[in-house]
């Protein structure tokens, strides 16, 4: 799932608390504007925390993302009219990721979607989720009940190490080792009732728990307490996604961009990419078959210098696209980046430059993931 938002927008608009936000100054964590919280960028450091994650297990707080519950008569049809998912194909304890798109096929934000028993139960940005309400609101029928669950914390714990702090503690029908990639189950954690999920924004093995607001500080106790977990700010989060070649909405796709040059394909359904029938689809329809102008693609940067979003890339003395997501990589020991290019230029392999404080960087379009994922898919 993804977000974004900047201290600049922020500065004069009122804070929300999250529920732990206690917790975290307690943590001596250092608290920043993001998506209309204040929210713990970090609390030992970026690096040390973006490798505790790749090696152990990081507890985040997503708390600010926005959870919904849907419900209502012909709900299926109702919901495939407004996204591009199948969900014929959708059970009973899976997930699914898919975007909300405008009448012009632009991506208003990206989310994640799970077959709850006669409800559909989704998960929005932080900083797009009162448009996205708005939006579904407008575009669902009357008779379709959309439920805002303020009620409820988000905590993610992300890392190799995270099925095995968290099974001493989740009971429920199943074991949690039940759950693959892009499942979930309802469980037990210290006597409270709790959502997981198999999933997450770091490319690693991990979780995502939607549980009680005020049973967040003593589920966060509890995980953090096992000695491969610590908690984990949101500057870790974003060099872990930008390794696992995630993109962040409101930098790598905005209402500007179509999934399809954003190489976000597969969250348009394969019966959706010839049927249609949602926002956009003509658009999308067509770039599917003729290709787009520009693509996202991955780079790798020459020397240590990161080039950060804004940063513009050249082909030779030519203008060819800019840079959308970019910083250091932890775990390469090298700078990488995202970026939009002219189709011409997006081949794996292709020399560029990037201008970072006025000098001409040498970079090469990339595969992504940068760092392999380690999702669990069963044995």
């Amino acid at each position: 799932m993804t977000d974004h938002d900047s201290e600049d927008h922020l500065e004069d608009i009122p804070l929300d608390a999250l529920p732990l936000d206690a917790w975290h100054r307690a943590r001596g964590a250092r608290m920043v504007p993001f998506a209309g919280y204040e929210m713990p960028i970090q609390y030992e450091g970026i690096v040390a925390e973006h490798n505790w994650t790749r090696e152990s297990a990081g507890l985040f707080d997503v708390s600010h993302m926005g959870q919904l519950l849907l419900s209502g008569p012909d709900l299926d049809a109702a919901v495939e009219a407004v996204l591009p998912i199948d969900l014929s194909t959708l059970k009973l304890g899976q997930q699914r990721y898919s975007l909300l798109l405008d009448e012009e096929g632009g991506v208003l934000d990206d989310l994640m979607v799970s077959r709850w028993p006669d409800a559909l139960y989704l998960v929005v940005n932080g900083a797009t989720k009162w448009d996205d309400m708005g939006t579904l609101r407008e575009a669902l029928p009357d008779d379709i009940t959309l439920n805002y669950l303020d009620d409820r914390a988000l905590l993610a714990l992300q890392g190799p190490k995270a099925a095995d702090a968290l099974a001493r503690h989740a009971t429920g029908e199943y074991p949690l080792s039940a759950l693959t990639f892009m499942k979930f189950g309802r469980f037990q954690l210290a006597g409270h009732d709790v959502t997981i999920a198999r999933a997450g924004y770091t490319g690693e093995d991990g979780f995502e728990i939607s549980l009680p607001a005020d049973a967040a500080a003593e589920i966060a106790d509890l995980l953090c307490a096992e000695p491969e977990v610590k908690p984990i700010g949101l500057g870790a989060r974003d060099s872990l996604r930008l390794e696992a070649g995630l993109p962040l909405y409101g930098h790598d796709m905005s209402p500007e961009t179509s999934p399809i040059e954003a190489g976000l394909i597969f969250g348009i359904n394969k019966r959706r990419r010839t049927e249609g029938g949602f926002p956009g689809a003509d658009r999308i329809i067509r770039e599917i078959a003729e290709g787009t102008a520009r693509k996202w693609v991955g780079l790798t940067i020459d020397g240590r210098l990161p080039a950060r979003e804004g940063a513009e890339v050249f082909a030779g003395a030519a203008h060819v696209g800019i840079v959308t997501s970019g910083g250091f990589s932890p775990t390469l020991g090298a700078p990488i980046a995202m970026a939009y290019v002219a189709a011409e230029h997006a081949a794996i392999g292709t020399a560029l430059e990037v201008e970072v404080r006025g000098k001409r960087l040498a970079a090469a379009v990339s595969p992504t993931p940068f760092v392999p994922h380690r999702y669990y898919r069963g044995s």
